[in-house]
């Protein structure tokens, strides 16, 4: 698979499948990325484990940090890297060798690693690259467009609006 551009059928089929995250560089910051995207992803009905070395068995956003994906309690449906690019292939590279597989590695915006995209999908993983999952949920469920984003869905819907937040709109199985 090519990874310049991705369909909005595999993003959304990927965040319909996916129910838990591994967060690897997840920070405890809440000026940090990684923090608001931990914070929107728990907001949407995920489960998060937030994976940090140094903040291992404290809590960020009243979840338990683990020191590494071979501590979880099961195998993640996605990992998700905040890492930089070369650090990415090796968790790449571990979770192939560990075994446990998840369903979808995902990397955040600007990380890419073709050669452990190659080896990940050959080991039958999804991979997402350069991507957000929160920016691309927004963008997907319409979410974002409240705020002036420019989402590039159009549609004479009107969104239903819930109280609160919405949760795991993209399939609609949840509209009520």
């Amino acid at each position: 698979m090519t990874h310049d551009s991705y369909s909005d059928a595999y993003i959304k089929d990927i965040l319909d499948a996916v129910k838990t995250i591994a967060m690897v560089g997840a920070s405890a910051n809440a000026v940090r990325p990684s923090y608001f995207v931990l914070k929107y992803m728990l907001a949407k009905d995920y489960t998060v484990w937030p994976i940090n070395p140094g903040q291992a068995g404290k809590d960020i956003l009243g979840q338990t940090v683990y020191a590494s994906l071979d501590d979880l309690p099961a195998i993640p449906d996605m990992i998700d890297i905040f890492r930089n690019s070369d650090a990415a292939g090796q968790v790449v590279d571990h979770v192939i060798s560990s075994g446990r597989l998840p369903k979808v590695i995902w990397m955040q915006l600007s990380v890419r690693n073709d050669q452990a995209a190659a080896r990940a999908e050959a080991a039958g993983i999804k991979v997402v690259m350069n991507r957000c999952p929160k920016i691309e949920y927004g963008r997907l469920s319409g979410e974002i467009g409240w705020a002036g984003v420019n989402s590039r869905k159009l549609s004479s819907k009107r969104p239903a609006l819930k109280s609160g937040f919405q949760h795991r709109g993209l399939s609609g199985e949840n509209d009520g």
